[in-house]
């Protein structure tokens, strides 16, 4: 593609150098540079690619954007062939728009539904997919697990983010060849900060809620909801497509929503429980089994049945059900598609016990795995298993390394009164000190009342750390371990090293079934002497 039909969407550009250069692909880390390759210098956290074109243009990188123009200066400085330089005043935001150019704009021939929020999105989205899915639509998805195109699933990264604009840009023009007609995105803060979605002319905008996480990034909790809400004030901007009105999808119930809802858009649909809403429920109950409700529309009524347990699970439907709504699906595909939805990799998973061999006693309390990471998700799960057992909660969580710090006390309060007994661990501590930030948890703990070697213990390695939870686990006990959920790898210092929190469950199921049938045939041949 010629880089003039590429540069057509920057509205803002100074172009320096010839525009009739064939362009065969675009690059921001001057490694992945092939010959013929438009190069788009980033700053990031950690590096500047404005420091690496020199890189990039002895890889064969043939044209050049920038945001600083003293890089200009010293592009003519530098011993190699001139290339065509693009200043910019934003190269995040201009690679999102060059990489739609460069596609041919996939979004627009596709229905784009976004989904933002601290807690729920991963699920959000996978029951808007499941629920188009039954009403017989093409659909894809992009997550920060995982990319489905058609029946390919692609891994979308070790940690959860929402992928850069090149691969979002890549994946949505896949779904075009692939005959989608509707793309679901779970879309971060980071994601949104950071434009990897942007170019994406979102249709429906849905918001689980707004809680306390990423500070790290954000700084203040008012920067964290202004980066959600780009979702949203971008969406009128946005492409319109025939007939596809602009919608919000709002949890009316969240702190968040006043500062929302008077964001123009074509239409605004509200979910909740507590507050007046468009889509709410009545008559309902958590079953050890199923989870059973009526959802209230504005186009009537319908009963839903759900493996998914919780009143968070709750919303995550309801807001499901109001993008439905929007996009006049029937009652009958979203009954489906909500019962057809039995849940998302490591979020409240159960684990399944190992089998035990014939005449031995079976696994008689119940371990699960969930992602939860950020304080209201936390609780909301805390307070979900604390109604799904009469035992004891066992909890094992730590908190990563080089992310928000002042949740770890919080979280250490939360699991201090909700929990029975709390066991603190690393989770990708990264390149902190793990002890320090396990001993910022526990202050949490202690404020909560809890005593270390009573109801509290520190055991930093993780696999251990379960190990000994499950071992302490008895008859109607419920385990759960937190914070790492589907994810398998865990960062330490700056390398990932291969992590599953749901293999080292079942393993440590395992170990724990052969002691016990070791002890039981013991006790057998005693009895049979």
């Amino acid at each position: 593609m010629e880089l003039s039909k590429l540069l057509t969407d920057l509205s803002h550009k100074e172009i320096h150098g010839r525009v009739d250069v064939e362009i065969e692909g675009l690059a921001y880390d001057s490694r992945q540079v092939r010959p013929g390759d438009l190069f788009v210098a980033i700053k990031g956290l950690d590096a500047d690619g404005h420091d690496f074109i020199p890189q990039a243009l002895e890889r064969g990188a043939v044209a050049v954007v920038v945001q600083d123009a003293q890089y200009m200066i010293s592009l003519a400085a530098c011993r190699l062939p001139l290339a065509p330089c693009i200043l910019v005043p934003d190269s995040r935001q201009a690679l999102a728009h060059l990489a739609a150019a460069f596609h041919d704009y996939p979004a627009r021939k596709l229905r784009v539904i976004g989904v933002t929020g601290t807690d729920g999105k991963t699920t959000t989205v996978e029951l808007i997919r499941s629920i188009l899915a039954a009403a017989g639509y093409k659909t894809g998805m992009i997550g920060t697990v995982e990319a489905l195109i058609g029946d390919e699933r692609c891994e979308t990264g070790l940690h959860v983010t929402t992928p850069d604009a090149l691969q979002v840009q890549g994946y949505l023009a896949r779904m075009v060849e692939a005959g989608t007609e509707y793309a679901v995105l779970e879309t971060t803060s980071h994601g949104l900060a950071q434009h990897r979605v942007t170019a994406c002319d979102f249709d429906v905008a849905v918001l689980t809620n707004i809680t306390h996480e990423h500070l790290d990034y954000h700084k203040t909790f008012e920067d964290y909801r202004e980066a959600k809400a780009r979702l949203f004030r971008d969406l009128a901007r946005s492409f319109r497509k025939p007939d596809t009105p602009k919608t919000f999808v709002l949890n009316a119930d969240d702190s968040s929503f006043e500062h929302l809802r008077h964001i123009p858009a074509d239409r605004h649909l509200t979910y909740g429980l507590e507050k007046p809403a468009d889509i709410t429920a009545r008559e309902i109950a958590y079953t050890p089994a199923a989870t059973i409700f009526t959802a209230v529309t504005p186009d009537g009524e319908f009963a839903v049945r759900t493996e998914l347990p919780g009143s968070f699970n709750v919303y995550n439907i309801l807001a499901a059900i109001a993008v439905g709504v929007s996009q006049r699906v029937p009652f009958e595909a979203m009954q489906k598609g909500i019962q057809a939805m039995p849940g998302v990799p490591g979020r409240m998973e159960r684990i399944t016990p190992p089998l035990s061999p014939p005449g031995r006693g079976g696994q008689d309390f119940t371990v699960i795995v969930d992602f939860a990471h950020t304080p209201n998700g936390f609780q909301r799960v805390l307070e979900t298993v604390r109604e799904m057992t009469d035992g004891q909660v066992i909890i094992v969580f730590g908190s990563a390394g080089l992310r928000d710090v002042a949740k770890r006390p919080i979280m250490g309060e939360i699991a201090g009164k909700l929990a029975d007994r709390v066991v603190i661990t690393a989770e990708d501590p990264r390149t902190e000190d793990l002890d320090a930030i396990i001993a910022q948890i526990a202050a949490g703990c202690e404020r909560a009342g809890r005593r270390e070697g009573e109801d509290y213990w520190r055991i930093g390695d993780r696999g251990e750390a379960i190990e000994f939870a499950v071992k302490m686990a008895q008859a109607g006990d419920l385990v759960i371990v937190t914070g790492k959920g589907h994810e398998r790898t865990m960062c330490f210092g700056t390398t990932e090293y291969p992590w599953d929190d749901r293999e080292a469950v079942r393993e440590a199921l395992n170990r724990k079934s052969e002691i016990e049938n070791r002890k039981s045939a013991q006790l057998s041949l005693r009895a049979q002497s």
